[in-house]
């Protein structure tokens, strides 16, 4: 929803007191029941949406990067390295017109009414949003963004500075949300006469600030090569974040009712994005026993059906394998718990918190508390997803995971059992797998150089693009940036140029965060 003002032309140009006796004729061309300028309580719910939507758009392409799917058929594409403008475009152009572009304008209304926790949702908004862009392309407009037709060209602002922002706007957003519900102008989330406001909390303004810490804590924790990152500073900020998984960030999907479109899951079998993908042998082996000798992962059959043998990026899937239980043709992907058409996606999780904290921690030389906070992360993520249920179509049937299964499953092989075991590949990979379809997983392997030692079932690609597996520097052999969307090409061309966009190696170079 973009807030229009829309002007009437006037043939003749009329003296005051013309124009004071027309003007009851001119109402006539005003509607009461079709505003001409919306107020924040119906403008945010599009931000929420439209931006979450931004991270499952890049989710499209970076899942082939992380090695969570592959293609069933080699087809010269994302998990070969192969990558087009266009495939950025969503990326970049909702940050900045289906969701950014109407933060300026909801954040001026709200503050001019008094209603600070649309402020502050704006804010947070407006720093998650552009989190994820940098984090996915790296330098990208923001000091000279949203000024509509006064400057089609803004200039591409540094990793470095962006990141500062992102803080800023997360410090703001707090500021504002601890402001008394009784200095509101209007209700932050509201049902009557229709869903209005915040509908990704529901008008709590504790958990939009447990998003911003949350948040904050997932970028500092992007900084591990660098001097200045800081342990004890990363866990102080995952303690004031998400307290359980029902503050999780996540958008949930629902049933199209006309004139919407497009309202079911886009990893859905409805949408059908990845009919032609199926897990990889990297997250197949975590589950099925072959990493962790004998230990079946009791998300086996909710992350992937336990029929799934996964496959190699650039090698063809053998026919018959690989489909959804009781299918011919249908992908195992759609068998998925995160395959529901009417699931939802997540954003930023209490799970994946408590692996940032155990990270931290355990770089900190704290391991006690890096194991108790890798437990909780582990604990979390099975108690999610393992409620069990009945979804169709493909019709599935997922599994309960019991409390007696998750016991086993933290005092078994495949976690450590003492302080003194845990290490950083015992984090990481729990992590990995809890962190199914969320691109932010990249960031891990690209700031960790796709470790082997790390990332012990990562295969890399059979047919590689040239460009990328012929770079010298072996950590340089694996993508680190998307290419600037397509309608930067033609709409900004100078800024994309300046920044290397156009390089053939482009998408080799580390982005800011990924550097010393």
């Amino acid at each position: 929803m973009i807030t229009k003002k829309y002007l009437l032309g006037l043939g003749l140009l009329l003296g005051g007191s013309a124009l004071t006796a027309c003007e009851k004729f001119l109402d006539v061309n005003t509607n009461p029941n079709n505003p001409t300028v919306a107020t924040p309580n119906f403008i945010l719910p599009g931000i929420i949406s439209n931006g979450i939507q931004t991270q499952m758009f890049s989710a499209l392409r970076v899942n082939y990067i992380t090695q969570y799917i592959v293609n069933r058929t080699p087809t010269s594409a994302n998990d070969q390295y192969f990558f087009t403008n266009a495939q950025s475009t969503n990326t970049f152009n909702f940050s900045y017109f289906q969701s950014g572009g109407n933060i300026p304008g909801m954040v001026k209304a709200a503050e001019e009414e008094g209603s600070s926790y649309f402020v502050g949702a704006g804010k947070i908004m407006q720093a998650m949003i552009l989190a994820h862009l940098t984090d996915m392309l790296g330098d990208v407009p923001f000091s000279e963004a949203y000024q509509g037709g006064a400057n089609f060209t803004p200039k591409y602002d540094p990793q470095e500075k962006l990141y500062g922002d992102i803080n800023r706007l997360c410090d703001e957003g707090v500021v504002e949300m601890a402001k008394p519900a009784s200095s509101q102008k209007r209700p932050f989330y509201s049902t009557s006469p229709s869903e209005s406001g915040d509908i990704l909390y529901k008008g709590d303004p504790g958990k939009w600030t447990r998003l911003a810490y949350a948040l904050k804590a997932r970028q500092a924790q992007h900084l591990t090569k660098k001097a200045s990152y800081d342990p004890a500073a990363v866990q102080a900020l995952c303690a004031l974040a998400f307290r359980s998984s029902a503050d999780d960030a996540q958008l949930q999907f629902q049933t199209p009712v006309a004139p919407l479109v497009n309202t079911t899951n886009i990893f859905g079998i409805t949408r059908s994005n990845f009919g032609g993908a199926t897990f990889s042998t990297n997250l197949i082996n975590y589950l099925n026993g072959t990493t962790f000798t004998g230990v079946v992962d009791p998300r086996f059959g909710v992350i992937a059906p336990t029929t799934s043998t996964g496959g190699r990026p650039g090698v063809t899937t053998p026919a018959g394998t690989n489909v959804a239980p009781g299918s011919t043709t249908t992908t195992d992907f759609y068998a998925s718990w995160y395959a529901r058409d009417l699931g939802y996606y997540e954003v930023i999780t209490y799970h994946e918190v408590k692996f940032i904290e155990a990270e931290a921690a355990f770089r900190a030389g704290n391991t006690a508390k890096a194991l108790a906070s890798l437990q909780e992360g582990v604990r979390a993520h099975m108690r999610k997803i393992g409620a069990g249920g009945t979804f169709a179509p493909p019709t599935v049937t997922f599994p309960v995971i019991t409390e007696a299964q998750i016991t086993a499953y933290l005092a078994s092989a495949a976690m450590p059992q003492t302080a003194t075991a845990v290490t950083l590949r015992s984090i990481m990979e729990q992590k990995y797998i809890a962190m199914f379809l969320n691109p932010d997983s990249w960031s891990d392997l690209r700031r960790l150089d796709f470790d082997p030692a790390t990332y012990v079932n990562f295969l890399y690609p059979v047919g590689a693009n040239s460009i990328v597996s012929g770079q010298a520097d072996p950590t340089r052999r694996y993508p680190r940036r998307l290419l600037p969307g397509a309608t930067e090409v033609t709409a900004n061309p100078n800024e994309v140029a300046r920044v290397g966009g156009n390089e053939p190696d482009y998408i080799t170079r580390p982005l800011w965060f990924d550097m010393p």
